[in-house]
C-alpha cells in the first residue's frame, strides 16, 4: 500500500446522504477478481444512460471540471449496506485518495483504510463550505496534523492513532507482517523437524 501523508487534490460534491455500496458498484460487476478496472463501473447507476456506457451528461463526476477530481465531498453514511470490498477498490481505481463524509458504514470505512483511502469524518456545515469550492481549488488534507486546509479554512479531523500509524508508512495487513521477515525466517529456520 502506497504511504498517504500529505496529499493536494481537487475535490467533487456528491452531497446525497445514504450513498450504499451497491450504488457505490452495483452487484453485476462483483465477479472480477483483481483490484484494478473498477474504476469504469464506479457509481454505474449515475454516471450512464445505458449498458452501452453512454455517460449522464447532468451526473457530476461526467462533468469536465470535475472529471480529475481526488477527493469526494459527501453526505452521511457513505458506504452503507453490504461489506463488498469492491466498492473500496472502484473509488480508489477510479483515483480517490480521500474521503470526506458525515458518517460511514462501518465495514465500508474500514475498507476505503485498507485500501489506502482516508475516510474523514466532518459535520455537515464543514462539508457544505467544501463543496462550494470550484474545481480548480484545492485542498491539501495533513494526516501528521490531522487537518484539513482549503480557501474556506482549515479543518480538523479525528482518526484511531493505529490507523494513522498504518497509513502514514503505507503498511496493510500483509505490509505489517512483513517487517517481521526476519524473525519469520528465522523461526522457520530453527522449528523443529516434526512441527
Amino acid at each position: 500500500m502506497e504511504a498517504f501523508t500529505v496529499y493536494t487534490g481537487t475535490s467533487v460534491p456528491l452531497m446525497n446522504d445514504n450513498i450504499d455500496t451497491d450504488q457505490i458498484l452495483p452487484k453485476q460487476f462483483l465477479k472480477l477478481i483483481d483490484k484494478k478496472g473498477f474504476g469504469k463501473y464506479l457509481m454505474y447507476e449515475w454516471r450512464y444512460l445505458d449498458d452501452n456506457y453512454t455517460e449522464n451528461p447532468d451526473f457530476i463526476f461526467n462533468t469536465a471540471p470535475y472529471r480529475k477530481a481526488t477527493i469526494l465531498i459527501t453526505g452521511d453514511n457513505f458506504g452503507a449496506g453490504s461489506s463488498r470490498e469492491h466498492a473500496a477498490w472502484a473509488l480508489a481505481d477510479y483515483g480517490f485518495k480521500v474521503i470526506i463524509a458525515g458518517s460511514f458504514g462501518d465495514i465500508h470505512y474500514n475498507n476505503d483504510l485498507n485500501n489506502g483511502i482516508l475516510p474523514i469524518v466532518q459535520p455537515r456545515d464543514v462539508r457544505e463550505k467544501l463543496a462550494t469550492l470550484k474545481s480548480t481549488d484545492e485542498i491539501t488534507v495533513d494526516l501528521y496534523e490531522q487537518k484539513i486546509l482549503s480557501p474556506v479554512g482549515e479543518f480538523y479531523f479525528d482518526i484511531d492513532a493505529d490507523w494513522k500509524n498504518k497509513l502514514l508508512k503505507g503498511l496493510d495487513d500483509i505490509g505489517i507482517t512483513m517487517q517481521y521477515e526476519d524473525l519469520i525466517a528465522e523461526y522457520e529456520k530453527n522449528r523443529p523437524a516434526y512441527w
